[in-house]
C-alpha cells in the first residue's frame, strides 16, 4: 500500500527536496494540514547562487492551500536558511510553492484573482474562510507585481477621463485606445494627473514624446496639461462630452423658464432622451413644447441640430461648415447657457474635428467606465486607494502576467 505521505507529496506536486513528511486531520476545525520537510542538506544560496552552501537552521512558516474537498488546507514547513561561504550572507531559501512573504500557496492565490474577477472580494473571503484584509493585500500584490512586468512601449493613442467614486472622490483613468485596456489611474481631476501618467508610462517602457494623440474632455486643466506633458499629440475632443454640455445648458434654460412656465414641469426626460425612445406622455409633451414659442424649445431645437450635425461626422471626415454655422446660430439665439457654448465649440472647432479624422473619441474610455462601476459595485468593501486600483486593473488593465486559473495545471511547483 502506497505511503499516504508520498501521495499527497505527489498530489501537491512537491519535488526533490520538498516532500510531504505528515498530514494531520482536524475534522471538528474543518481543517488539513500538511507538514512539508526539506531533506537536504545543503542548497543554493539565495543571494548570490552558489551551489552547495551548508543549511545553518530554519524557520517555521504556514501557508493557505486550495481546499481538499471541503476542508481548508494549510502547509507548513521548516524552511532552511542558508549560510554561504563564499558572499557571507546567511538567507532563507525560497519555496516552490509561494510568493516571499505570502501566506497563501500560488495556486491559492490564482484562484483568489480568478474569483476576485467575477465577485465581490468580501464574498470571495467568506467562501475561501479569509479575512477580506488579507486578501486585499495578496490581490494588491499580485497586481502590482503583474503591472511591473507591463510593457508600455507601444501605447500611440490614448484617453484620458475622470471618474468619481464616492467617498474616496475623484480618480482620472488612462486607457490604450488601442487596445482597450486601462493603463494607469490616479486620484484627482486636475493637470497633475498628466504628469503622474507620464512617469508611470516612461517607468514601463513608454514615452510621452510617442504619443501621437489623445482624446478628452473639455476640461481646461486637462487640455493644458496634455499640450504639456504630450507635446507631439493631436488633442481631440470628445463629441459624447459635446452633447453632455448641450443638455447640460438645455437643462439650464428649462430650470429658469420651468419657475414662469408650469406646464414645463414634468418634461425634463423627454427633452434629453432620443424621440424613438420617448414614452406616450413624452410624446404628447414634446409635440406641444416643438409647437410652443417657448425658450426651451429653441434650446431642444439647438441641442438636437448639434446631436445631428455629430451623428453626420464619420472617421476621416466632419461637416465643419455645418458646426460653424451651429455656432453662429448658438451665439445669437439669446440664451446666455447656448452663447457660452457656442464660444466653447467655436475655441475648440479643430480638436472636435480632430476626432472625427483619427477615429479617436473617449467611446472606448466610456465602455471601460462601465466596466470598472459594475466591478467596484461587485468589489464593495474597499477603503483605500490601493484596493480601488486593484480592482480596476484587474478587471480593465488586461494584465498578461497575474496568474492563470489555477487548474489549468496541477503542479504548484515552479
Amino acid at each position: 500500500m502506497q505511503d499516504p505521505s508520498n501521495l499527497f507529496t505527489v498530489a501537491l506536486g512537491l519535488q526533490s527536496p520538498w516532500e510531504v513528511s505528515d498530514v494531520r486531520f482536524e475534522p471538528e476545525a474543518g481543517e488539513i494540514h500538511f507538514e512539508v520537510a526539506c531533506t537536504a542538506r545543503r542548497l543554493s544560496c539565495p543571494a548570490c547562487g552558489a551551489d552547495e552552501q551548508p543549511v545553518h537552521d530554519s524557520r517555521k512558516r504556514s501557508w493557505q492551500h486550495l481546499h481538499f474537498f471541503q476542508y481548508r488546507a494549510y502547509l507548513h514547513a521548516q524552511v532552511p536558511r542558508v549560510r554561504c561561504g563564499k558572499c557571507g550572507k546567511t538567507s532563507q531559501v525560497a519555496v516552490p510553492w509561494a510568493r516571499p512573504r505570502s501566506g497563501f500557496t500560488l495556486l491559492f492565490e490564482a484562484l483568489v484573482v480568478t474569483l476576485s474577477q467575477r465577485m465581490p472580494v468580501r464574498q470571495v473571503a467568506a467562501l475561501l474562510g479569509v479575512n477580506p484584509g488579507r486578501l486585499w493585500q495578496a490581490l494588491g500584490a499580485l497586481v502590482e507585481g503583474a503591472r511591473e512586468q507591463e510593457s508600455f512601449e507601444g501605447v500611440r493613442r490614448i484617453g484620458v477621463d475622470e471618474k468619481h467614486v464616492g467617498r474616496l472622490g475623484y480618480i482620472t483613468l488612462f486607457h490604450d485606445a488601442d487596445r482597450r485596456r486601462v493603463l494607469f489611474g490616479t486620484p484627482g481631476r486636475d493637470g497633475a494627473t498628466f504628469e503622474r501618467f507620464c512617469e508611470d508610462l516612461a517607468s514601463h517602457g513608454g514615452s510621452p514624446e510617442a504619443i501621437e494623440a489623445v482624446s478628452m474632455d473639455f476640461s481646461g486643466a486637462f487640455q493644458a496639461a496634455a499640450a504639456k506633458h504630450l507635446p507631439a499629440a493631436r488633442r481631440c475632443l470628445d463629441p459624447f462630452h459635446l452633447v453632455k454640455l448641450a443638455n447640460a445648458a438645455l437643462d439650464e434654460v428649462r430650470r429658469a423658464e420651468v419657475k414662469q412656465e408650469a406646464s414645463l414641469r414634468g418634461i425634463r426626460w423627454g427633452t434629453l432622451k432620443d424621440a424613438h425612445d420617448w414614452t406616450g406622455p413624452q410624446l404628447v409633451k414634446m409635440h406641444w413644447l416643438q409647437r410652443s414659442g417657448l425658450k426651451t424649445a429653441r434650446a431642444w431645437r439647438l441641442k438636437e441640430r448639434l446631436r445631428e450635425i455629430l451623428r453626420q461626422g464619420r472617421e476621416g471626415s466632419f461637416p465643419l461648415e455645418a458646426l460653424r454655422a451651429w455656432v453662429s446660430w448658438a451665439r445669437r439665439c439669446r440664451l446666455l447657457p447656448f452663447k457660452r457654448l457656442g464660444a466653447t465649440v467655436r475655441d475648440h472647432l479643430e480638436a472636435i474635428c480632430e476626432g472625427y479624422r483619427l477615429g479617436l473619441s473617449n467611446g472606448t474610455a466610456e465602455s471601460l467606465n462601465a466596466t470598472v462601476q459594475a466591478a467596484i459595485v461587485r468589489a464593495r468593501g474597499f477603503r483605500t486607494q490601493r484596493n480601488l486600483m486593484s480592482v480596476i486593473y484587474l478587471v480593465a488593465g488586461k494584465l498578461t502576467h497575474l496568474p492563470a486559473p489555477p487548474f489549468a495545471n496541477a503542479s504548484i511547483t515552479t
